[in-house]
């Protein structure tokens, strides 16, 4: 199974987590959809979208759960990314482990991430 991801702060996702939904970021809310990215994609949505933002979680999230709401469409340099419109059900979350910033700046992914 290829997980999509979604970069958390971790307050925000407490808050989703206490609702049992989690609605988006004000970005997502702003953009009409939920922000997500692939495998290939998510090194370079932390390094281009949260540089040198600690407190993050990386959430991961079986994309054949999230139905029609889930599209592909083009944005950082014509990449199809995940975007879902619809609240994203917790139900489709199969992981969420911190992200947290190295001494060098970089977020530093699990060294069980692909």
């Amino acid at each position: 199974m290829d997980l999509i991801y979604k970069i958390v702060p971790k307050d925000l996702w407490h808050e989703a987590e206490s609702k049992g939904v989690f609605t988006g970021a004000p970005v997502d809310a702003a953009d009409g959809f939920i922000h997500l990215s692939t495998t290939a994609q998510v090194r370079g949505t932390a390094a281009h979208h949260f540089a040198g933002q600690d407190g993050l979680l990386l959430v991961g999230v079986d994309p054949a759960r999230l139905g029609a709401a889930l599209r592909y469409e083009p944005s950082r340099g014509g990449a199809l990314f995940p975007h879902l419109y619809a609240p994203l059900s917790l139900d489709a979350v199969v992981s969420v482990t911190a992200l947290p910033l190295g001494a060098d700046g970089l977020h530093q992914f699990d060294s069980s991430f692909p």
